[in-house]
């Protein structure tokens, strides 16, 4: 326990949490939350489920009828060719991780992560007796590993390398070509590929992608893929997820689900099954299209401010920018913008050790005016 740390945005959260108590307005720039409420068809589902009352517990892997339409969605939208069965619902994306790195991770083994990344991963190595082996990436690479840093950090107890597409908190993506020359590296090595796609839909100027959609990795045996309903389908707080794994790890997995959860959130299953369907994916789209709208309106409001962004974010909704020019310490930079200018980001701190007091990240997740309102006091502040 000595060694996981806490999530510093959350921290920061309850800060602005407090601050609001006593009457500041704090403008939302910190946590990964869509401003958006769920798309109402979502509602609508939910809310005729709970009413029959019948709220009953589901098999372990989640309901056949929505693993059947994660299916048809990577089919319809993609081009993949997933079976249903190796489709496991689980309690958010956190869930499919932890299912994931519990099924596979011996004690001592190493699981390869970039540097910055998702705070959470490496903490969820820890917990299962393994060790997160950082690999520091930068903005000339657009914060994603290479085959050749991947080479160089393998050793004898590596087990695999975990990758995003689009990633948190940078925001970038791995082509198809990049994430099948990593693919090689890792199975030449007899290792895994977890590829977390949980802002999968979120891309701007480019179109959505999955590893399942690419023939060297979509039936791969050594391919894990994580993905989630809380960014793109809006549905945060429902806590409902999914991880693709190889078949013969399935009833592997089944049984830990079964231990770990009983099974996934049903009323949150019944609802997903509306968020694939024609009506729901045009309100996502829309809502796609306004978060472009917003890094649009941010990106050029920030880098006039003195922010640095290296490599432009092309998913998710962040920008990880340098401010080494404006302070010398991003976690006090960060403190100072929420009490002086009540505008809420976060510090490096929170993704790694790779020069985490150069960086924070802002999240564009409210609407554009309170972006240029949060610009101002940014720019009172400095």
């Amino acid at each position: 326990m000595a060694d996981i740390q806490p999530f510093h945005v959350m921290e920061l959260l309850r800060r602005a949490r407090e601050l609001e108590a006593a009457g500041r307005d704090i403008i939302h720039m910190e946590v990964g939350e869509p401003d958006f409420p769920t798309p109402q068809p979502i509602v609508e589902a939910a809310s005729r489920f709970i009413a029959n009352g019948a709220v009953h517990y589901t098999p372990g892997l989640g309901l056949p009828a929505l693993r059947e339409a994660i299916a048809r969605f990577y089919h319809d939208r993609f081009g993949a060719d997933v079976a249903p069965e190796r489709i496991i619902i689980t309690s958010g994306a956190s869930g499919a991780l932890m299912l994931a790195l519990a099924a596979t991770t011996n004690p001592g083994d190493e699981w390869l992560l970039p540097d910055p990344g998702y705070p959470s991963n490496r903490h969820l190595v820890r917990s299962f007796e393994g060790k997160a082996i950082a690999i520091d990436v930068g903005a000339r690479q657009h914060y994603q590993p290479t085959p050749a840093q991947v080479e160089a950090h393998w050793s004898a107890r590596t087990r695999g390398l975990m990758v995003a597409t689009p990633a948190n908190p940078t925001g970038t993506l791995l082509s198809g070509e990049a994430l099948t020359h990593l693919h090689h590296s890792t199975s030449t090595q007899g290792g895994l590929l977890l590829v977390d796609e949980i802002y999968q839909g979120l891309t701007y100027g480019v179109e959505s992608s999955t590893a399942l959609a690419i023939p060297e990795l979509g039936n791969a045996e050594d391919v894990f893929v994580v993905n989630s309903f809380s960014k793109y389908f809006g549905m945060t707080g429902w806590r409902l997820g999914w991880l693709v794994a190889p078949q013969a790890y399935v009833r592997e997995i089944e049984k830990l689900a079964q231990h770990y959860f009983i099974s996934p959130s049903t009323p949150a299953q019944q609802a997903a099954l509306s968020a694939f369907k024609p009506g729901t994916i045009d309100i996502l789209e829309a809502r796609r299209h306004e978060f472009a709208r917003r890094r649009d309106t941010l990106l050029p409001c920030l880098r006039e401010l003195g922010f640095e962004i290296g490599s432009e974010p092309q998913g998710a909704f962040y920008i990880y920018a340098n401010i080494a020019t404006l302070a010398e310490d991003s976690e006090q930079f960060a403190r100072k913008l929420i009490e002086t200018a009540g505008v809420a980001i976060t510090p490096g701190l929170d993704f790694g050790s790779h020069r985490p007091r150069e960086h924070v990240r802002i999240a564009y997740t409210t609407h554009c005016e309170r972006l240029l309102q949060a610009v101002e006091r940014i720019r009172a502040a400095l």
